[in-house]
């Protein structure tokens, strides 16, 4: 039977013709239980599992995850991890520890011995900082998951192997010889690290031929064969490693796909994260795909005035396409656009849909000097590569530019919105190159395209937004970013279209409750108040004195700033899992390294505290912010819609304290 409060939220959401309500949340965020918790969250977890089960009954309709590639121990960061190689932090010890029998991963007696994981979760440094405690779980995950593969190879040499083991083996080596391409270059450079004793490639150092390591796979003219003999003797001596490699990574895969199907069987989307960085891995697996001289970075912005340094490669725009032959018209794919089609592929096979990471990256990157010894005025000094005909301090860019001097505004910065002014349709074309492959795919996998999540915050160039509006893709609208003076301020609720994507913060800035505790101490409280007063009370008369409620109510200025997303035109909104429990520490503080940054997890009692701060008011309630946004309708659709109003606010009555 349909769950009574799910239905509700349902009608609520069409209501408002709100056809996306998605929680963002990132892979060590999640909840584990107390006998599987090695330090790390796992969406692949039995904690995870009931997470989303919690969400689903909130009524839900998706997941976005961050990027889930693989980190190193000495980055935690998901947008810096790996664009092919999952994560194999997140594999569940649990199923392996064969504590999930007839449900796990591998069904059966287990590839770890019992206790095992009861071990590793008893010695976790409990007491110690984020830091320490992400190197242990990726210390002693990759240590379980090394004894796993050994045990492995002894239950697949005995003589009575059981019949659970030959069935997982053929499944393995059927997925490694399906994912051979990029398994080999993954597993390369892991071989690569161990003949180098480092994960930085540019710093390896060696003769012979030792000495091809750093190219291996973009060779000096001369060198292709002497790099492919590499590459097979790198292959030959480290063999073991290389099926272990691919072992780690079926088991990940295999723990995904469990993911989707319970994602799919609970009615939620499950939508992924396509970063728009590099790991080092890739950096040196794909070197041959990218400009040798500049590095992308963030442009000066609101948000970051001295912009940011991000040191991520740069695609090569003279590579997206092959040569054209003779007379031919007609361009065929460069290794750049075969890059992107093999990588799109691979997630549009894993995911309903994806959040574009920065997509002016995508279409018109900033760019900076790679070798310049101060980074940070590098970047400040930088320039849009597509968009530079003729920079007198970065000539070189000239070869690539689409737009031209004549269509250029030379009295604004050039990292402004507004630096080019117009665009023929050929040179939008140009410009859409890569975001057409990521359509292209989307279209070949029948996936929606109102399901690509344009990830376009305070920055959005002339020539970003005529590629998107060809496709009818929206922005993100970040409403506790609003400038509450300008009218025409990009984050404010009344500005976004339909194919927006809205929400009160995200993985890059402080939960909702922290932001608002400083209007108070700022003196901004009030002035937020009149504005959620005009947006979400239409008529003049009561307005000063539900403006004053909000002032004064605990926790009702904060539900109206969550009911502004759904009373706005947007039909998606997103809710990141800190503003829905009502959390106040941060995830992510962007342009810091530290590790606090990517440690926040949802707490182990929130199936507890959650209710309990419903009452004081201290945590999304979802009833009360829906019923607040259907009052903000007109007369007519105020009255249509009476009887779902008083049904929500009888629910969210139920949750509160008298």
């Amino acid at each position: 039977m349909p769950d009574p409060s799910r239905q509700l939220i349902a009608a609520a959401l069409e209501a408002l013709d709100v056809r996306n309500l998605v929680l963002s949340i990132h892979d060590p965020c999640f909840p584990s239980e107390p006998e599987e918790d090695t330090g790390r969250g796992s969406p692949y977890s039995r904690g995870a599992t009931r997470f989303l089960e919690f969400i689903q009954e909130l009524g839900f309709t998706g997941i976005q995850l961050g990027p889930q590639g693989q980190t190193s121990e000495s980055n935690a960061s998901p947008y810096d991890a790996t664009l092919f190689s999952r994560n194999v932090l997140n594999i569940p010890l649990a199923q392996l520890a064969g504590q999930e029998a007839g449900e796990g991963l591998l069904p059966g007696e287990g590839l770890l011995p019992a206790g095992h994981l009861a071990a590793l979760v008893s010695s976790r440094p409990m007491r110690e900082g984020p830091g320490p405690r992400y190197r242990y779980a990726f210390r002693t995950q990759r240590a379980a998951l090394d004894d796993a593969w050994e045990a492995l190879q002894r239950e697949q040499g005995r003589e009575d192997a059981r019949p659970w083991v030959r069935e997982w083996v053929r499944r393995f080596e059927d997925f490694a010889r399906e994912n051979r391409s990029w398994l080999l270059r993954d597993a390369l450079f892991e071989a690569l690290c161990v003949e180098h004793g480092q994960r930085d490639w540019r710093q390896w150092m060696g003769r012979g031929e030792a000495a091809h390591d750093a190219r291996l796979f973009a060779p000096a003219p001369g060198r292709e064969s002497a790099c492919e003999a590499r590459g097979s003797a790198l292959r030959a001596k480290h063999a073991v490693l290389f099926e272990r490699y691919a072992f780690h990574q079926f088991l990940v895969h295999a723990a995904h796909g469990q993911l989707r199907e319970r994602a799919a069987r609970g009615g939620l989307k499950l939508y992924g994260d396509l970063q728009i960085g590099f790991s080092l891995e890739d950096a040196w697996a794909w070197q041959g795909l990218f400009l040798r001289t500049y590095l992308m970075g963030a442009p000066p912005s609101r948000t970051n005035p001295e912009g940011q340094p991000w040191n991520y490669p740069v695609l090569d725009p003279s590579r997206f396409f092959e040569p054209r032959e003779g007379l031919s018209p007609e361009h065929r794919p460069g290794p750049v656009l075969r890059f992107m089609e093999a990588r799109m592929d691979k997630m549009l096979g894993e995911y309903d849909g994806l959040r574009i990471d920065h997509p002016h990256g995508l279409v018109c990157p900033w760019v900076y000097r790679a070798n310049a010894p101060d980074a940070m005025r590098a970047v400040r000094e930088g320039a849009r590569l597509l968009d530079s005909p003729a920079l007198a301090d970065h000539p070189e860019l000239a070869r690539h530019a689409i737009a031209t001097a004549a269509q250029l505004d030379m009295s604004v910065p050039r990292h402004a919105d507004g630096w080019v002014r117009t665009l023929t349709p050929e040179q939008v074309r140009q410009y859409s190159v890569l975001i057409d492959t990521i359509v292209t795919s989307a279209r070949r996998h029948g996936r929606q395209l109102t399901d690509l999540l344009g990830e376009v915050l305070s920055t959005q160039p002339y020539p970003l937004q005529r590629v998107l509006a060809q496709y009818g893709m929206g922005r993100f609208r970040v409403t506790q970013k609003a400038n509450l003076k300008d009218p025409a301020d990009v984050y404010r609720s009344e500005n976004a279209a339909p194919e927006d994507w809205v929400m009160v913060g995200t993985h890059d800035t402080p939960p909702l409750w922290r932001v608002a505790a400083g209007w108070r101490e700022t003196g901004a409280w009030r002035e937020q108040a009149d504005y959620l007063a005009w947006r979400l009370h239409p008529e003049a008369e009561g307005r000063e004195a539900f403006a004053r409620r909000l002032c004064e109510e605990p926790g009702l200025l904060e539900q109206a700033k969550f009911a502004d997303l759904f009373a706005s035109r947007a039909q998606n909104v997103s809710i990141f899992f800190a503003d829905l429990l009502g959390m106040t520490d941060v995830y992510n503080v962007p342009g810091t390294v530290n590790e606090e940054n990517w440690s926040l997890r949802v707490p182990t009692d929130y199936a507890r505290e959650y209710p309990e701060k419903l009452g004081r008011g201290a945590a999304l309630d979802l009833p009360r912010v829906l019923a607040l946004a259907l009052r903000a309708g007109d007369a007519s659709a105020r009255a249509r819609h009476q009887p779902l109003i008083d049904a929500l606010e009888q629910r969210a009555a139920g949750t509160r304290q008298p």
